[in-house]
C-alpha cells in the first residue's frame, strides 16, 4: 500500500464526528448487562472515554452520538460539553431490531457538514486520526488471518475500487480490512443519505452501512482514499477475547516512579 496521501486541496480539517453507539453489545455479556458496550473498560478506561479524548486531542469541536441501548448511561457519563467539545445525542428507539445502517440514517438531518464516522467499540492510538480529518477517506489495515469482516481492494492511487463482505474464501489480490472509520465531504454525505433513504424505505433496516458504500463505490458516485492504520495500535472490541487482546495493546499506564531522598 502506498502510504503517500493526496493533498487535501484547500479542505480544512474536519471538526465534527459522528459516533454510533446504539447496539446492545450482546457478545460482551454479562459485561454489558448494565451499561452499553462503549462504556466497557479497557485497562481501567472506557472505550468511550478513550475515543472522546482522541477527538479532543485532534481538535474536534462537535460530537454527535447515536444512542440506543441504555442511552442514559452515555448521557450521564458525558453530558453535553467537555473541554470545548460539544456533544449532541440522537436516540434510536428501534435499536433492538435494526443495525448500523439505521443508526447512520438517523443522523441524516443532524449532520450538514463534513464529518468523521466512527464506531464506538474501537480502541486506537490518537495519532491514527490525524489523516482521517480530511474528507472522503477510509481507515484500513492490511488483512491478517485473525481479522474478519468487510475488506476492500485498492488501486495504485490508494483508492477503494471494491468492497467485499466478510468471507473465508481464498483470494489472490491484496485486501485491506476496514477499521470502521470514514470521513465524508458534504457532497459525499448527500449521496450517502440518498442511498440510505432508498434502503430504509425498502425496509432494509437490519443491514450494515457498508452495503450502501459498496453500492455507491460500484456506481462511482462515492470515492474513498485509504489511510493505513498498520503503523500504530488499534483494536475493535466485540467479544471477551477481543477485550483481552485490546488490553494487551493498551495496558494500564505505569505509575510514575517516585524517588525519595533520604536525609
Amino acid at each position: 500500500m502506498n502510504s503517500t496521501l493526496k493533498s487535501p486541496k484547500n479542505n480544512k480539517p474536519i471538526t465534527t464526528a459522528l459516533l454510533l453507539a446504539a447496539g446492545t453489545g450482546s457478545r460482551l455479556f454479562p459485561i454489558t448487562k448494565d451499561a452499553p458496550k462503549c462504556l466497557t473498560l479497557v485497562s481501567e478506561e472506557s472505550m468511550l472515554a478513550r475515543l472522546v479524548t482522541n477527538l479532543k486531542d485532534q481538535g474536534f469541536t462537535r460530537l454527535v452520538i447515536v444512542t440506543g441501548y441504555k442511552q442514559e448511561c452515555i448521557v450521564d457519563f458525558l453530558g453535553n460539553q467537555t473541554d470545548g467539545l460539544s456533544i449532541e445525542y440522537i436516540h434510536s428507539p428501534l435499536y433492538k431490531t435494526t443495525n448500523n445502517i439505521y443508526s447512520l440514517w438517523m443522523a441524516r438531518n443532524s449532520i450538514k457538514e463534513p464529518f468523521v464516522l466512527l464506531e464506538s467499540d474501537l480502541v486506537l492510538d490518537t495519532a491514527l486520526l490525524t489523516h482521517m480529518r480530511y474528507p472522503n477517506r477510509i481507515a484500513v489495515a492490511k488483512m491478517q488471518p485473525w481479522l474478519n469482516g468487510t475488506t476492500v481492494t485498492l488501486n495504485d492511487q490508494n483508492e477503494v475500487i471494491q468492497f467485499q463482505p466478510g468471507t473465508t474464501e481464498p483470494y489472490t489480490e491484496t485486501r485491506y480490512k476496514t477499521v470502521n472509520i470514514y470521513s465524508f465531504s458534504l457532497e459525499s454525505w448527500q449521496e450517502v443519505t440518498k442511498k440510505l433513504n432508498q434502503y430504509i424505505e425498502a425496509g432494509n433496516v437490519n443491514a450494515y452501512y457498508e452495503t450502501v458504500f459498496t453500492s455507491l463505490v460500484a456506481e462511482k458516485t462515492l470515492a474513498f482514499e485509504a489511510v493505513s492504520f498498520d503503523e500504530k495500535p488499534w483494536y475493535e472490541v466485540d467479544t471477551i477475547l477481543d477485550l483481552a487482546e485490546a488490553e494487551k495493546l493498551f495496558p494500564v499506564a505505569a505509575e510514575e516512579e517516585v524517588t525519595y531522598a533520604l536525609y
